[in-house]
């Protein structure tokens, strides 16, 4: 199964002091017994990803993307990036709010590459909840 994280489970996974790291890490240290874990990332996702990481760890943009940059090249896990081509006439029907506009997008975003939204967030149809 190939995976797109979403922002919270890029930052999560990329860093030990995220509240839910520990959850996100044996979550991959699981999947991880049938192979390398295969993820994918996007321009949302990385965006966010440093964007995050330069306002609520205070670090610099520079800082938050070398450290994406080594997550990515980690040997624990295999990551593809995913261009992203959509626009909003793709958003799925249940994104009717503001608030879900992303969501909306990563999850078709995903579905449309084969692979699945993995998430900490319980309501994104179609998505996976990485298990606490």
């Amino acid at each position: 199964m190939k995976y797109l994280l979403d922002v919270s489970a890029l930052v999560a996974l990329g860093h030990t002091r995220h509240q839910f790291h520990v959850r996100v890490a044996n979550w991959t240290a699981g999947i991880a017994k049938n192979g390398i874990p295969k993820f994918n990332t996007s321009s949302i996702t990385e965006l966010g990803f440093v964007r995050v990481m330069s306002l609520a760890y205070t670090v610099s943009v520079t800082q938050a993307q070398a450290l994406l940059l080594r997550l990515k090249e980690s040997e624990q896990y295999e990551f593809s990036f995913i261009g992203d081509d959509h626009d909003a006439s793709k958003l799925p029907p249940w994104v009717t709010a503001a608030k879900h506009t992303t969501d909306g997008h990563l999850a078709e975003l995903a579905s449309s590459n084969g692979c699945v939204l993995a998430t900490l967030d319980e309501n994104i149809p179609g998505s996976f909840l990485i298990p606490s």
